[in-house]
């Protein structure tokens, strides 16, 4: 991550502070964007990036907003890069690695494949709205669509989401009482 150097003084300091606290949260907002580690952490890296040269401007306002609107576009803008420039691959390199097996890694997997399922709006759609728990206007004003789009977007992702049979397989799995 981003950190100020030695003589940047208090605005570097509010930014390491800045970066201490919401690292993780846009973090996990950009692997639920991606779909993979190692790109979210490019796409935080990113829109850490870019706060840090505006910091003056954005730190009195609401930074956090600021940046999640930054890794939504550099996602976005993933998306439109040319097919000869780095992608990531389905094939792992081969090295030992003790396999994962508990039960929050295969309920997060499931809930990526099926996120994987959906377009680059819808997903931006459903992680915004129910992992950074933003409002239909503000989603609209983060992917710049109106708000009517962000409604029907949200709507196309719930029926595909819900004939998503990982998904269902996963909640039929779940004790009763966990589902109510």
């Amino acid at each position: 991550m981003l950190t100020p150097g030695p003589d940047s003084g208090p605005a570097g300091d509010d930014f390491s502070a800045f970066v201490g606290s919401a690292a993780t949260r846009l973090l996990r907002t950009a692997e639920l964007l991606t779909g993979d580690r190692a790109q979210a952490e490019d796409l935080v890296q990113t829109a850490l990036e870019k706060a840090y040269l505006r910091w003056h401007r954005i730190r009195a306002d609401d930074p956090y907003g600021y940046v999640r609107r930054v890794l939504v576009n550099a996602h976005h803008n993933w998306w439109r890069r040319k097919p000869w420039r780095e992608r990531t691959t389905a094939d792992v390199p081969e090295h030992a690695v003790a396999a994962d097996t508990t039960e929050d890694h295969a309920q997060r997997d499931t809930v990526f494949r099926a996120l994987a399922t959906l377009t680059r709006r819808e997903r931006s759609v459903i992680v915004l709205r129910y992992y950074d728990d933003l409002s239909e206007e503000a989603i609209a004003a983060v992917l710049g669509i109106a708000n009517g789009t962000v409604k029907s977007t949200a709507a196309r992702a719930f029926r595909k989401l819900r004939i998503t049979p990982e998904l269902n397989e996963a909640r039929m799995a779940r004790p009763v009482e966990a589902q109510s």
